[in-house]
């Protein structure tokens, strides 16, 4: 199966890269996203919960980011398995220009599923690809568009402010990660479903 889009987000370039690199902001954006860790700094794990028609599990895969080329491409590649729900694994080539003040986020994924997933269609898995896709992308920018925290006065005691919540109910602290990460993790993750 073979996915591609291009995506503009409201914010300069290196500040995206960033973004999709950093494994909090990256888990909240992520739909059922239950954990996500750095192995190294060119390897995460993802641990997600997804259903695709009738095909309800949860996944974990482990992907790999290579072609480095900050803040500009990368090229992600990973596998993830979901029991008797089947498996899934695939690439992904991301590119990030720069469009004014914000930046165009493109991503090719080539992807490959078996077991219960290969199962429920073609189509039913694409069409659940995307709207998790459109997910992703919209806590993700959310995440993008949240000022920065202010700085507090040195007086008095600090108070936590709770945390926005972006429209999926995942708390907006959880969603910061790699670029490869974001988009092969979130295609090929979203392809498990």
């Amino acid at each position: 199966m073979k996915l591609s889009d291009e995506i503009r987000i409201e914010a300069p370039r290196e500040r995206v890269f960033a973004a999709l690199n950093d494994p909090d902001i990256l888990k909240r954006a992520i739909p059922g996203c239950q954990a996500l860790e750095r192995v190294s700094a060119s390897e995460l794990t993802a641990t997600v919960t997804a259903k695709i028609g009738p095909v309800k599990a949860t996944f974990k895969g482990r992907v790999t980011l290579s072609d480095l080329n900050p803040p500009e491409s990368y090229t992600i590649a990973g596998e993830g398995k979901g029991g008797a729900a089947g498996f899934a694994k695939g690439s992904a080539k991301v590119t990030l220009t720069e469009d004014g003040a914000a930046t165009r986020l493109r991503y090719e994924v080539n992807a490959d599923v078996g077991g219960k997933l290969a199962q429920v269609g073609a189509r039913l898995i694409e069409g659940s690809s995307k709207k998790l896709a459109q997910e992703f992308f919209a806590a993700f920018k959310a995440a993008l568009a949240a000022p920065a925290p202010e700085a507090r006065p040195a007086a008095g005691p600090a108070v936590p402010a709770p945390a926005p919540q972006p429209a999926h109910g995942l708390p907006m602290w959880l969603v910061v990660g790699g670029v490869a990460f974001v988009v092969a993790l979130v295609t090929f993750l979203i392809v498990l479903r």
